[in-house]
């Protein structure tokens, strides 16, 4: 019996953890269950994926890369990146970086 997934949108596999088992890249690819693990097994999956035991993920990263929204990610880190730089504590892009003595004596 093949189990079809409801398919993911592209913000839920933006949200996957970065080894989502492959239950979440067939939903992801809106494959059913059957032929998934029958790619798998075929060793035809698109995607690279890892066996822990008898777990098996794939890395988000080339899973969406895959599905084509590597543009999608880019954004994402670029909105988080501008978020956090709105008075966020840390190290500012165009601040000096420090040095000890001894470094800057050896330039």
């Amino acid at each position: 019996m093949t189990t079809k997934l409801e398919p993911l949108t592209p913000e839920q596999v933006m949200g996957l953890p970065a080894m989502p088992p492959v239950k979440s890249a067939f939903a992801a690819m809106n494959i059913s269950e059957g032929t998934g693990y029958g790619l798998i097994r075929q060793e035809q999956f698109p995607i690279e994926v890892i066996e822990f035991g008898r777990s098996k993920r794939v890395r988000k990263a080339d899973l969406v890369e895959f599905l084509g929204l590597s543009m999608l990610a880019a954004a994402e880190v670029q909105s988080a990146a501008a978020a956090n730089s709105d008075g966020a504590p840390g190290v500012q892009p165009e601040a000096p970086s420090e040095q000890s003595e001894s470094t800057r004596a050896s330039k």
